[in-house]
């Protein structure tokens, strides 16, 4: 899943602690985080400590990865593309 934000990111977190059945608390005291702060990262809250968002993802068992963000594929000129690859595309 590809997260652009933290609203993004507090969906994310929701949908899986909602998948694995836990209640906020439940997680909330695996993660050794308060309930009221996992609330804040369910909600989008920009601010969430990244140390506390990496503990709260591994109680969920998620990895993160980080990738560098390319081009979407509305944004791709293929005739630039083929022109970079030496292709002839006349």
């Amino acid at each position: 899943m590809r997260i652009a934000s933290a609203r993004d990111l507090g969906f994310f977190v929701r949908q899986s602690r909602q998948d694995s059945g836990r209640t906020q608390a439940e997680l909330a005291a695996e993660a050794g985080v308060s309930r009221r702060w996992l609330s804040d990262l369910e909600a989008g809250k920009a601010t969430a400590e990244f140390g506390l968002v990496l503990r709260t993802l591994h109680a969920l068992s998620i990895g993160l990865d980080a990738s560098p963000i390319g081009p979407d594929a509305g944004d791709i000129d293929l005739d630039t593309l083929l022109d970079d690859l030496g292709g002839d595309h006349a």
